[in-house]
């Protein structure tokens, strides 16, 4: 990281972001060219997981490149200036590397489901097994993750 004094090591201060996060980037590579799509998330501590329709652009290319990278952010504020270059925000960003696996087992996805709900303070399950058979969830191992902030 170029700014070293804006960037975060602490794992609890990185932790506590992706909580307050709403939105993950999750970004993939789709051949020689990069794909992004904006997702809801779920966090136990060490891995992200999304929930999707079993087929779609996202699927297909996760089953050739599973290696994926992340971004989640919080914006506190704009901050103003009478000059252009003046202008800056306020925020905290987290950006990791992992790799994703399509989860098919029952119990597993329950879980991961669970964690998402979690994230945005819904009810934790219990999931009709008819809404597990039909939903995809994919898991990310959280292979390396930095923080960046300023204030």
């Amino acid at each position: 990281m170029r700014r070293k004094d804006r960037e975060i090591t602490d794992r609890r201060a990185i932790d506590a972001i992706i909580r307050a996060s709403r939105v993950c980037r999750l970004a993939l590579c789709d051949g020689g060219a990069p794909y992004l799509v904006p997702l809801c998330f779920g966090y136990d501590g060490s891995h992200l997981y999304f929930h999707s329709a079993d087929q779609g652009r996202k699927i297909d290319i996760l089953q050739r490149s599973p290696r994926v990278c992340f971004e989640l952010d919080i914006l506190h504020g704009i901050v103003a200036s009478d000059q252009p270059c003046g202008w800056g925000m306020r925020y905290e960003s987290v950006v990791g590397f992992g790799m994703a696996e399509i989860l098919c087992d029952p119990r597993e996805k329950a879980q991961a489901l669970g964690w998402i709900m979690k994230q945005y303070g819904g009810p934790h399950g219990p999931f009709p097994e008819s809404s597990l058979e039909k939903t995809l969830v994919i898991r990310v191992a959280i292979q390396e993750i930095t923080g960046k902030c300023h204030d």
